[in-house]
C-alpha cells in the first residue's frame, strides 16, 4: 500500500488545466520548504467553517506553515466549530430557500453560511464569557494584546475543554496555540467576537486600545518578515481573497517604497486558489504577474493560480505537501 495516496492519485489523474496547476504548485511548496524556505498562509472566505482545521492544524503541527494571516470569521469559526460542533445545522437545499425561510433561521438564531448554520448561543456566547474575562483581565493589569494572543489565552486556560465536541486535533487556533504560532488578522473588528468587543467598548465596560490594532500588526508583522525572510525567503499561499491577503502581501513594498530598506526581499513563492476572475478589476482575481508591478513578486518567483473551489484544493494540496516534505 502506497504512504502518498493522495500525491498518486493527483499526479495520474490531475494533468491538465487547474488540476494540473495544483500539482505544480504543491511540488512547488514542497520544494519550497525542503529548500530551507518559510510559508505564510492566508485565510479568506468561510474556510474554518468548512472545517479546513482537519488538516490545516496538521500542517501546523508538522512545521509546514510558519505564519498565518485570516479574517477574524476565521479565527473565531474554528472555535466555534470545536466548542458547538454538534449544534451546526446543514441546509443542503440552501438554494431553494424562501425569504421566509430564512428569518424562521434568524429567529431560532442559526446564522447561515452557505448550506452550513452557526449556532449563535452554543457557539457565540460559550465563547464570549470566556473572551470578555481575559478581556477585562488584561485591562486591569494594564496590558494589551493582539485579537489572536487573547484568544490563545482563552484556548491554553482550558476554561473551553468542557465544551469540545471534536477531536482537538482537528482545530487548527487549538494547534497554532499549542506551537505559540504567529497569527495576523487585519480587519478584526469585521468579526462577531470584534463585535462584541466593541459593544464593550460603547457600554464602557472596556477601553478600545485595550486590543492592539491592525496598524500594529503590520508592525509586528514587519519585524517577523525582517527576521525570518533569509536564504531562501518567505512564500506565500493565499486561499481566497480579500483582506486576509491583501493586507499581509503589502508588507513587502510597504518596507523599501515608505521605509526605504533597500534590501527587503521579495516574497520567494506566490500560489492562489481563487475562483474570482480578472476581468472585473479584481485585486483577488489579478494574475501573479500583477503583482511584480507592485512590488511584491520578482520575475522568476514561483507563481500558482488555481482557478478553483479551495473547500476541494486546499485539502488535496496539503495533504501533498504532508506526504512529500
Amino acid at each position: 500500500m502506497s504512504n502518498r495516496p493522495i500525491s498518486d492519485f493527483v499526479e495520474k489523474y490531475f494533468l491538465h488545466f487547474n488540476a494540473a496547476a495544483l500539482v505544480d504548485a504543491s511540488k512547488g511548496y514542497v520544494a519550497h520548504l525542503k529548500d530551507g524556505g518559510k510559508m505564510m498562509i492566508t485565510l479568506a472566505g468561510a474556510m474554518s467553517t468548512a472545517e479546513l482545521g482537519k488538516i490545516l492544524a496538521e500542517m501546523i503541527r508538522q512545521d509546514k506553515v510558519q505564519i498565518i494571516s485570516c479574517t477574524g470569521a476565521n479565527l473565531e469559526e474554528d472555535v466555534m466549530n470545536l466548542v458547538a460542533h454538534s449544534h451546526y445545522k446543514r441546509v443542503p437545499n440552501y438554494r431553494d430557500l424562501t425569504p421566509e425561510q430564512e428569518r424562521e433561521l434568524l429567529d431560532a438564531h442559526y446564522n447561515r453560511v452557505t448550506d452550513t448554520c452557526i449556532p449563535e448561543e452554543e457557539a457565540f456566547r460559550r465563547l464570549q464569557t470566556h473572551l470578555e474575562d481575559v478581556w477585562q483581565n488584561a485591562e486591569k493589569n494594564g496590558n494589551r494584546y493582539f485579537p489572536h494572543e487573547f484568544l490563545y489565552q482563552v484556548i491554553n486556560s482550558g476554561v473551553l475543554k468542557q465544551y469540545y465536541e471534536i477531536d482537538p486535533k482537528d482545530s487548527w487556533i487549538v494547534a497554532a496555540a499549542e506551537k505559540n504560532l504567529p497569527i495576523v488578522v487585519p480587519g478584526w473588528e469585521d468579526s462577531t467576537t470584534g463585535n462584541i468587543f466593541t459593544s464593550n467598548v460603547i457600554k464602557g465596560k472596556l477601553q478600545a486600545s485595550t486590543v492592539k490594532s491592525g496598524i500594529e500588526y503590520m508592525i509586528m508583522l514587519t519585524e517577523w518578515y525582517r527576521a525570518n525572510s533569509g536564504g531562501k525567503g518567505v512564500g506565500f499561499f493565499q486561499i481566497g481573497g480579500g483582506i486576509a491577503g491583501d493586507f499581509p502581501i503589502c508588507v513587502v513594498p510597504m518596507m523599501y517604497q515608505d521605509l526605504e530598506w533597500e534590501d527587503v526581499p521579495f516574497w520567494s513563492y506566490f500560489c492562489q486558489i481563487s475562483d474570482s476572475t480578472t476581468s472585473y478589476g479584481s485585486y483577488s482575481g489579478a494574475v501573479p504577474n500583477e503583482k511584480i508591478t507592485w512590488g511584491k513578486l520578482d520575475i522568476d518567483t514561483p507563481k500558482y493560480i488555481v482557478e478553483s473551489d479551495a473547500t476541494i484544493c486546499a485539502p488535496l494540496m496539503f495533504s501533498y505537501i504532508l506526504e512529500n516534505s
